[in-house]
């Protein structure tokens, strides 16, 4: 197992296949403009891609908040080495989820955007999500763990319970009826939150509990 873990080819077959869900996207697009398939992204392509975004921005944060829950039932710690592609990958669908909401539904509509944003309950807290994304990406690398430092760099990081329950709550009050996809995400959501809490306190020491923190 760790051989392959440790292997160079093995991050790049995972970085192939997390680049899968915008293949298939593009691929949808091309049939649909060229004209062999219209109906590849459905009867409303801007929705169909915003969902299909959404969705995937979610299970990739879902994803790399496994990371360190296997990592440790697995006894893996090799898994770590994959958790920043993972989140970058959540990133990287958060802004092709935002672009097409921004470019292709609101037409560089900065004044409509930003009704939306105060108005629309859902757009209010998916915005949230994204802003607290940006320093995530930014600061994901080695550099910037060097920068400042590992205990502030982790504090920082942990912005992703915040993004990825804002996600969950973006998706629920987004679909108004039909809530059990969002309810399953944040059902999963729950247990790898629930699942750092009861770790952090099996691995504190009594006297030091009280001020226990959740492992990033």
């Amino acid at each position: 197992m760790n051989k392959i873990l440790t292997s160079k080819w093995t991050k790049v077959v995972v970085f192939l296949l997390c680049l899968i869900p915008f293949g298939n996207l593009l691929w949808g697009a091309y049939q649909a403009f060229a004209g062999s398939n219209p109906n590849a992204l459905g009867p409303n392509p801007i929705e169909f891609i915003t969902h299909k975004t959404g969705d995937w921005i979610l299970r990739f944060l879902l994803i790399t908040l496994s990371v360190t829950p296997l990592r440790t039932l697995l006894k893996q710690p090799l898994l770590t080495r994959f958790r920043r592609m993972f989140g970058l990958y959540a990133f990287f669908y958060a802004t092709v989820h935002f672009c097409v909401w921004f470019i292709l539904d609101k037409m560089f509509n900065f004044s409509d955007m930003w009704q939306d944003v105060l108005k629309r309950r859902f757009i209010t807290v998916g915005m949230l999500g994204l802003a607290v994304m940006i320093p995530l990406a930014i600061t994901s690398t080695a550099g910037w763990v060097r920068r400042l430092k590992y205990k502030r760099w982790q504090r920082l990081h942990r912005l992703v319970y915040v993004a990825a329950i804002a996600g969950v709550i973006h998706y629920y009050w987004l679909v108004k009826s039909d809530v059990r996809l969002p309810l399953a995400y944040g059902a999963v959501l729950a247990v790898l939150l629930g699942f750092r809490i009861v770790h952090a306190r099996m691995t504190t020491p009594a006297a030091k509990r009280p001020l226990a923190k959740v492992q990033a």
